[in-house]
């Protein structure tokens, strides 16, 4: 029983690593979004960090509709990378856990 425990202890040290490995990764994997139009344009890393904002010149002499824009693009970028980043970190926990009774909440 002790071995058990201690080599689920090691498993998930192993898969806090690889968790750690993956959000840094994730900084690197970026997501882009826009305007239907193309007029704004971002882009995140998977870890939510702004990298990149384009903004048309047709927005800026709008300065209501360009704020509009800026939430709307921003909050679906900010989900797609929300979405990917979840899937990723997911994927390494469950990869990670052993068949804990109760621990199946990442299926």
């Amino acid at each position: 029983m002790f071995g058990d425990m201690m080599g689920m202890m090691g498993k998930l040290k192993e898969t806090q690593q690889k968790v750690e490995e993956t959000k840094k990764r994730l900084d690197h994997v970026l997501v882009d979004e826009q305007s239907n139009d193309g007029f704004l344009k971002v882009t995140l890393t998977a870890n939510r960090t702004i990298k990149n904002v384009s903004i048309s010149d047709d927005l800026m002499a709008d300065k209501e509709m360009l704020e509009d824009y800026l939430i709307t693009v921003f909050n679906k970028a900010i989900e797609k990378a929300t979405n990917v980043n979840e899937t990723e970190l997911a994927a390494v926990a469950k990869e990670g856990m052993p068949n804990i009774p109760g621990m199946d909440m990442f299926g």
